[in-house]
């Protein structure tokens, strides 16, 4: 059984998605990342026949600490019931990365792991399916290097900024790589996919997705899904672009 690790920060207000303001207000920007992450974890459950897959959340904070709107936090830790919460460790993003993918390992041996983040909310459960299918298709021949198979399989989800979506392992040790890889690049895509190929791994290459980091993204991304949780928060911060797009209710479920 494959884990699908979402990365994911407490929304917080002034704390996320604070390249998305202006227009957004910190306040709108939380909101806005509250929905994606509850979006993403939706497409999560979606993934596969029921049990397919084991949900486990690495996050930054404690989702007690969400502030979005009344009820986040309530909603956020309902919406996590049956998900393993692990919390992130380490001082940069590719460090967090590493440790996410390591505290997996351990605590799930022998497991392939599909990691994505919060911020490509149009994922859906089909997609997730078919990348989970290539991951668990993409395994070489099993040899020995420093106590890791190397041989096994990778998949990378590459992003259209350069970065990357979706990081897949059939060994997730193998993610110590990532603490060699420069984040937040326009490169960072293809210098992970070069790090995997020189630890010997076979990579197999996802769909090219928009990921949420500035608000022309949001833009983009809302108007693929209309009717999603984050559709209805970027509109509602009042662009005129998105005025068709209805604003669901706060909590509500897709």
């Amino acid at each position: 059984m494959t884990v699908l690790l979402v990365m994911a920060k407490t929304p917080v207000a002034g704390l996320v998605k604070t390249r998305l303001c202006p227009p957004a207000t910190p306040a709108q920007a939380a909101r806005i990342a509250t929905a994606a992450l509850l979006d993403t974890m939706d497409a999560v459950r979606a993934t596969g026949a029921a049990g397919a897959v084991t949900p486990v959340l690495a996050l930054a904070g404690r989702l007690t600490d969400a502030d979005a709107y009344p009820g986040a936090a309530e909603e956020l830790v309902v919406a996590t019931a049956g998900w393993r919460v692990l919390p992130q460790r380490g001082d940069g993003f590719a460090d967090r990365l590493a440790n996410a993918h390591a505290d997996v390992a351990a605590a799930y041996p022998g497991r392939p792991v599909l990691q994505i983040g919060m911020d490509t909310p149009q994922l859906t459960g089909a997609a997730l399916t078919a990348a989970v299918e290539t991951l668990t298709g993409a395994g070489g021949a099993p040899t020995q290097a420093g106590g890791v198979r190397a041989g096994t399989g990778a998949v990378l989800g590459w992003a259209a900024d350069g970065g990357w979506w979706a990081l897949g392992l059939t060994d997730p040790r193998h993610a110590e790589v990532l603490r060699r890889v420069p984040m937040s690049t326009p490169h960072t895509g293809r210098d992970t996919w070069s790090a995997l190929r020189a630890r010997g791994l076979r990579v197999a290459p996802l769909p090219v997705l928009r990921d949420v980091d500035e608000w022309r993204d949001a833009l983009a991304v809302a108007d693929a899904v209309p009717g999603s949780r984050f559709a209805g928060q970027v509109a509602a911060v009042g662009v005129p672009a998105l005025a068709r797009i209805p604003v669901p209710a706060v909590g509500a479920r897709r």
